[in-house]
């Protein structure tokens, strides 16, 4: 049990729920245009997303604790890393082998997607392993790329990926709902940094708190609440999303709540972690709302 507890931890299990979330959003945007979605192909689609997400967390779990990182980070349940290996360092080998495997299961379904649909799906895979691999080692010592990796990933990836694979074309549209979980995610991988600046400035981290200060983050926090509206509401105006998909500004005002809090504590809002949980629900309500709303409005 000891085991399995902490492989559940190292694949960071809780936060995995934004995958699906993510390809959701892609789901309902081919069923919005009437298209007939293939059952097998939407599994690949998940199974290669949950792959990837799980290889970069364990992949994440086992540098930072080769790093140091883990020994001098005073964690919250919102902390990049879970910490397990401090307590069970026997498990670092296992932790890499689910890393391993679940890169190599992710890039041999996108390897059979390249053959299924030609060389259009490259750009997605190359990037996608891209970031799998240097997420942790590489990415978080450049600020403007760790700022926006996590949106990308997860917001074009996923989005995108989902809906191309499951209609063999690329929507306009996709991509600018791919905005909204883009400007979303980056802030739910930016706030939940703050706590962990120290602790990340000496193991050679470098990401946009360290980099540009807490006063300058919270600026960007609040630019991407504000795109993330202005998106909603201007796909809605121009008929890329149905007007039901207003609903989707509804936890907005969560994520104003998370930025005072930014504000009033800085580096010690993980000892408020109202506010952290607060913008995780943002990052999931607000694509989960988006993508009910296209489902609605295209059945």
């Amino acid at each position: 049990m000891k085991t399995i507890k902490t492989l559940l931890l190292s694949i960071r299990a809780p936060f995995l729920i934004l995958t699906p979330i993510c390809v959701f959003l892609g789901v309902s945007i081919v069923l919005n245009s009437k298209s007939a979605i293939d059952i097998s192909m939407l599994l690949l689609v998940f199974s290669g997303a949950l792959f990837a997400h799980i290889s970069v967390n364990t992949f994440n779990e086992y540098l930072d604790f080769k790093s140091g990182l883990d020994l001098i980070t005073k964690r919250t349940p919102f902390s990049g890393g879970s910490g397990a290996l401090v307590q069970n360092p026997q498990m670092l080998g296992a932790v890499l082998n689910i890393g391993i495997l679940s890169l190599i299961l992710t890039l041999s379904i996108g390897i059979f997607f390249l053959w299924k649909h030609g060389i259009s799906i490259l750009p997605i895979g190359l990037l996608g392993a891209f970031l799998i691999i240097s997420y942790t080692s590489w990415i978080n010592k450049h600020p403007l790329l760790c700022l926006i990796a996590p949106g990308f990933g997860f917001g074009f990836l996923f989005v995108l990926g989902t809906q191309y694979v499951l209609s063999g074309v690329y929507f306009n549209q996709t991509f600018l709902i791919a905005l909204v979980p883009f400007f979303l995610v980056n802030n739910l991988l930016l706030l939940n940094q703050y706590p962990d600046i120290e602790a990340d400035k000496k193991s050679g981290r470098n990401h946009f708190p360290i980099a540009f200060g807490i006063k300058k983050s919270n600026l960007v926090y609040g630019l991407f609440v504000l795109l993330s509206t202005i998106t909603i509401i201007s796909l809605v105006v121009f008929s890329y999303l149905p007007l039901f998909g207003l609903v989707a500004l509804i936890p907005i005002p969560l994520a104003l709540f998370s930025l005072s809090g930014a504000i009033k504590y800085g580096e010690n809002i993980g000892q408020h972690p109202q506010y952290l949980a607060m913008n995780v629900i943002v990052a999931l309500l607000v694509p989960l709302l988006l993508s009910i709303s296209l489902v609605i409005s295209g059945s």
